[in-house]
């Protein structure tokens, strides 16, 4: 059953409900009004498999009325198309870590339990992660909390490329909040990989304390500033091992 009043709202014309319903059985769709007079029920045949929603019924209903004989209306708000400021931020970082040097990668939003937490020396629990409730294939178990899996699964696959390799990616990722409506939190994420053979701290120092000083960050302890701190372990030099298991 589908609303007289929802066909009518959503293509833009204003037709009776039995009007709608005769549209409705010219589309092979047998429909009558029924109830209060503003419900339409629909009997779908079995060769019409591409219904699966109301909203399949109501451009149905567009269709048989002519997409041609819908009057043109100007919308009763108007807007002015804006970025988002979030997404504007990331387009300028991108601009500024590809000026330095580094390679944006793409990776994934999905990635497996082994990669957010064993691989990193982390347990599972400890990690907020959406679990997905029936995975394709173990590589897709949960949603990434963080986007250095990803760069070091493209570093296990570029190593026999020239080195250095400089990547980083800024993207979302996915950690529970029981406070949302949906259970779960999208956060926007830097990150940033430098390897090589002999590799320096000052590479990848240097590229945090331009990201820093675009968004207006200044260094030091003071409110507002910014440290690195080896305890927090967020910082410093991989382990070769976790790019050759990988």
């Amino acid at each position: 059953m589908v609303r007289a009043d929802l066909i009518n709202k959503k293509v833009g014309i204003r037709e009776t409900p039995e009007n709608l319903a005769k549209l409705l059985t010219r589309m092979y769709l047998k429909s009558e009004v029924i109830g209060d007079g503003n419900q339409i029920e629909i009997e779908i045949p079995p060769t019409r498999a591409d219904i699966i929603h109301a909203c399949d019924i109501v451009e149905d209903a567009a269709i048989a009325y002519g997409y041609n004989n819908i009057q043109m209306t100007l919308p009763k708000t108007y807007t002015i198309a804006n970025q988002f400021p979030l997404n504007k931020l990331t387009e300028l970082l991108r601009h500024d870590m590809a000026a330095a040097g580094f390679t944006e990668a793409l990776t994934f939003a999905l990635c497996s339990e082994e990669d957010i937490a064993d691989k990193l020396g982390l347990d599972i629990s400890a990690t907020k992660a959406v679990h997905i409730s029936n995975p394709k294939t173990a590589g897709f178990q949960v949603a990434r909390t963080t986007l250095l899996p990803g760069l070091l699964k493209t570093i296990a696959a570029n190593r026999k490329m020239p080195l250095p390799l400089k990547l980083f990616e800024i993207s979302d990722i996915v950690v529970k909040d029981p406070s949302r409506d949906v259970g779960a939190r999208n956060y926007r994420h830097l990150c940033a990989v430098y390897y090589n053979k002999t590799p320096g701290f000052e590479i990848i120092h240097g590229l945090l304390d331009r990201v820093m000083q675009l968004l207006a960050v200044p260094p030091g302890e003071k409110k507002g500033g910014y440290v690195i701190k080896a305890s927090e372990g967020k910082t410093g030099q991989l382990n070769p091992e976790s790019v050759i298991m990988r």
